[in-house]
Order: structure tokens, then C-alpha cells, then sequence
């Protein structure tokens, strides 16, 4: 945790400019982990539970 402590430092120091570069990449990086955590999940079936409540949503006619 000492990485991250020091980490926080140096960001209270940035520049306003860099710390929105930072807090963008660091958006754009998270994501790219959820996108791929996303599509692990839809690979392994862990998703498909909610194309059938779709589906049978749409067969009752209650999607909204």
C-alpha cells in the first residue's frame, strides 16, 4: 500500500491539466476492464440468464 499512498502524493501535486489527462486515462483504462471482464462473462454463459429474461420479457410483451 506504500505504492499507493505515494501515488496519491504525487497526484495532489499535479497540474490541473495532467490531473485531467490522468483522471481520463485512468476512465479509459477502467473501461477496458470492465469491457473485458464483460465479454470473459459473456463467454463462460454467466450472461446468458439475462438474454432469456429478455426474451421471454419480449414474449409477454413487458419490456420496458
Amino acid at each position: 500500500m506504500a505504492k499507493v499512498d505515494e501515488l496519491k502524493n504525487e497526484i495532489q501535486k499535479l497540474p490541473k491539466e495532467e490531473f485531467t489527462e490522468l483522471v481520463r486515462w485512468l476512465s479509459e483504462k477502467d473501461w477496458e476492464r470492465w469491457d473485458k471482464e464483460i465479454e470473459a462473462d459473456s463467454a463462460a454463459g454467466r450472461l446468458d440468464f439475462l438474454v432469456r429474461e429478455a426474451l421471454d420479457a419480449k414474449g409477454k410483451g413487458t419490456v420496458k
